[in-house]
């Protein structure tokens, strides 16, 4: 979202590769993701130790390698997670020709904001350091290094005023706001902000009637409908007036505009909302969870609920144009729902989590 990083990912740009050089690397690539068998046996491993002897043989293991140097515990293998991570999606930007690239590194903001976002949010908080670093994965412009930066300093006003020396623009949406924030101490005003910078920088890049930035437009979209549908969810029974309410809508959806999110925010309870979503795409995941909704009663039922739909859309993209940008999308999406499935067992296995509440935590596809 700057120019800051630009000579950085333009390495990672080969010139006058068609979508066919990039879609025989992806494939190859893709072909090494884990299946469900493998998971399946993951889970039923005694301690880190095993974790770490059937992780070792697949390709996470020139990096957990590295990691085990440091000591052979689950901090060490997630770490080594999130390498694999971060030099997969570079590796898959080496591949990428012009078009792929803006593309690609723009549905990648999305890192970038939720790291700027978990930040924002543990300052706010007064989290420790070393438990949020654990969140933080470096796949977009923020590098590693620049999170951890970002963590050491001591309040929110420094980490915008960090953002704003390195020339990054989440600097900006955050300075309007900041004097806002520190008289009431209103968390969703800088989160809104970033929210809304993020989305109608990405739009705008995705603008086009090519078919690939339709493509990765209708996944972005997608993402903005499911915020906007969790936001109307949890302001139900806030009475605030359409004025209030308005100002948490996001606009760029396709599904989920501003008057059907007035509408729904202004609801009296659950079963009004699914029943007026259900004929939209967001009808059936959501129906699925009724159920479990009613006994947990948590908004974080609906909220994974729809993060599984999303992963399924990114999947789908895939299913098109075979010399597109369908497939690299896909790929990266699976690829880190892989990862995080695997952050999920290795915690698991750690803490002694049961097998089947493993299980309920995973997306397999």
């Amino acid at each position: 979202m700057s120019d800051r990083k630009t000579a950085v990912v333009s390495t990672y740009r080969p010139r006058g590769r068609d979508y066919g050089y990039t879609n025989a690397r992806i494939r190859g690539m893709r072909s090494r993701l884990l299946k469900q068998s493998f998971f399946d046996e993951l889970m039923t491993a005694k301690d880190i130790g095993a974790i770490i002897q059937k992780i070792m043989d697949t390709e996470y293991g020139p990096d957990l390698e590295g990691r085990l140097l440091h000591g052979r515990n689950a901090t060490q293998v997630d770490e080594a997670l999130k390498d694999n991570m971060t030099r997969t999606f570079r590796k898959v930007l080496s591949h990428c020709n012009d078009e792929a690239t803006t593309l690609v590194t723009t549905l990648l903001g999305r890192w970038d904001l939720f790291n700027v976002k978990t930040i924002i949010r543990a300052k706010h908080m007064k989290l420790d350091e070393e438990e949020v670093a654990d969140s933080l994965i470096a796949v977009g412009q923020l590098t590693q290094v620049d999170a951890d930066e970002l963590l050491k300093q001591s309040d929110i006003r420094r980490v915008v005023d960090t953002l704003a020396t390195w020339g990054l623009p989440f600097a900006v949406p955050l300075r309007e706001v900041l004097p806002q924030y520190e008289e009431e101490e209103d968390l969703s005003l800088l989160e809104l902000a970033l929210d809304r910078y993020y989305y109608e920088w990405a739009s705008k890049r995705l603008r086009g009637w090519r078919a690939n930035k339709e493509i990765a437009r209708t996944f972005l979209s997608a993402q903005v409908d499911t915020m906007n549908l969790l936001t109307a969810i949890r302001l139900l029974n806030a009475d605030l007036g359409e004025e209030d309410a308005s100002r948490f809508f996001l606009p760029g959806g396709d599904v989920v505009d501003e008057p059907l999110f007035l509408e729904l925010s202004g609801m009296s309870d659950v079963d009004e909302v699914f029943n007026r979503i259900k004929k939209t795409p967001y009808g059936k995941p959501l129906d699925e969870v009724a159920l479990l909704f009613m006994e947990k009663g948590s908004v974080s039922v609906f909220e994974r609920a729809l993060e599984d739909y999303l992963f399924r859309i990114a999947f789908e993209t895939s299913k098109g144009d075979p010399l597109g940008i369908g497939l690299t999308i896909s790929y990266l999406w699976a690829k880190a729902n892989e990862i995080t499935n695997l952050r999920i067992v290795v915690k698991g296995v750690t803490v002694g989590m049961p097998e089947e509440r493993m299980r309920e935590e995973l997306i397999i596809v």
